[in-house]
């Protein structure tokens, strides 16, 4: 279908790794929880921009050509781990002197696109990704085509499944509100897990 191999297989792969927890869905749902569910989209389409970016670099052959370059690789790489491990250490200073977790009062939503976009540009690996996912599933005779319908595959499913992310958290941030302590745990979890994001992927050199 579509130029596509195994389409039902490479639809359930989108959906598996959608539901993997990363720093993207640390981002949407902290964006949720702090600001409603405009910020949240406004995650939601940060993080959606970042993975296109991604495919699309893909698709252009930049894995190439960042692989032809390692020092490139190497620096925007601990670029982006440096700004993740930064908004980790940010939200638990936000936890430890109780202030809201963005430090001022909220964010727009266009400072939630942007700031969800950087940290899913954290790891330039995902263009390495997207370069070996897609030619698992294009049939030989495949066209060009064929690859931007896959994008928007990805794009679309990873929309849906993370505009329910937004709405399934701010029905749980409404009712937590009333417990300041539980928020403030949330922003030490949040915190940690993109320190800990951070120093995985600093860690992991292969």
């Amino acid at each position: 279908m579509f130029g596509i191999q195994h389409y039902l297989s490479f639809v359930t792969a989108i959906l598996i790794f959608q539901l993997l927890p990363g720093p993207g869905t640390m981002a949407i749902l902290g964006a949720t929880a702090r600001d409603g569910v405009r910020c949240g989209l406004g995650a939601v389409l940060g993080t959606l921009l970042g993975d296109f970016l991604f495919m699309l670099a893909a698709v252009l052959g930049l894995a190439a050509v960042l692989a032809a370059y390692p020092l490139a690789f190497s620096a925007m790489r601990w670029f982006g781990l440096g700004y993740l491990i930064w908004i980790g250490i940010h939200l638990l200073h936000s936890a430890a002197t109780g202030q809201a977790a963005t430090g001022t009062a909220h964010l727009g939503g266009w400072a939630h696109v942007r700031r969800a976009c950087a940290v899913s540009l954290t790891n330039p690996k995902a263009i390495m990704f997207f370069m070996g996912f897609f030619p698992l599933f294009l049939r030989a005779d495949a066209r060009p085509v064929t690859l931007a319908v896959m994008m928007a595959h990805v794009t679309l499913l990873s929309f849906l499944y993370q505009a329910m992310l937004v709405l399934a958290g701010n029905l749980a941030a409404k009712r937590l509100r009333r417990f300041p302590l539980v928020r403030t745990v949330g922003n030490w979890i949040a915190g940690l897990a993109l320190i800990g994001f951070g120093l995985r992927l600093a860690l992991d050199r292969h």
